[in-house]
């Protein structure tokens, strides 16, 4: 037998492996955000329920102050490096869990706190956030911070407590002072949907 005629029944293999692989990378690439490179809602929310399984789990949502006022005054493209800086250091922030972009200037990440200082390293990244761009450093605002504890609220799925991370964080935002919300024990306030739209890159 040939070298050529043992290599032949190899190629349908071959060929299938390399077709599996771009499949694999194109699905890859279709849930990451094209501008910020973090995962899309709905791939943020697969990874993040396998995450909140662990009940030391932590929710946050974030959200850039005065976006709207940054794209005016330096212009759109100003605003998607601004982005695209406050999603890398979130996921430098978050590292071992999952962070999204849910849309717009709003970014969520869920974390499992190992070592009980979830508090302390959120007030960290709050003020990591608030520094300028580092090429452009006239580009720079705040980013409030909401975060819950999953076990402060058994039984709640990430919808809810994605909830109360958002109301957390525009009590924040409503306060003026910098820093991250932690979630309220108690009952929802409201929901997201009927709140935000007023709000949506004006605070």
């Amino acid at each position: 037998m040939s070298t050529l005629a043992a290599f032949l029944p190899a190629v349908p293999a071959l060929g299938w492996a390399v077709h599996a692989w771009w499949l694999h990378t194109r699905l890859t690439t279709a849930r990451r955000d094209p501008l910020t490179g973090l995962w899309t809602r709905e791939a943020f929310t697969r990874r993040a329920r396998r995450l909140l399984r662990d009940p030391r789990a932590v929710v946050v949502l974030a959200d850039v102050d005065h976006f709207k006022q940054v794209n005016d005054t330096h212009g759109h493209a100003a605003g998607d490096l601004l982005l695209a800086t406050v999603a890398a250091r979130l996921a430098h922030g978050a590292r071992g869990g999952v962070v999204g972009r849910l849309g717009g200037d709003e970014f969520a990440a869920v974390v499992i706190d190992r070592d009980g200082t979830a508090a302390e390293r959120l007030d960290v990244l709050a003020r990591v956030l608030a520094r300028p761009v580092d090429t452009a450093p006239e580009v720079h605002t705040t980013v409030s911070l909401g975060w819950v504890r999953a076990a402060d609220y058994p039984g709640e799925d990430l919808s809810a407590l994605l909830r109360r991370a958002d109301e957390a964080m525009y009590a924040a935002k409503r306060s003026g002072r910098p820093g991250p919300r932690r979630a309220r024990l108690g009952r929802l306030l409201g929901s997201v949907a009927g709140r935000r739209p007023g709000r949506r890159g004006a605070a």
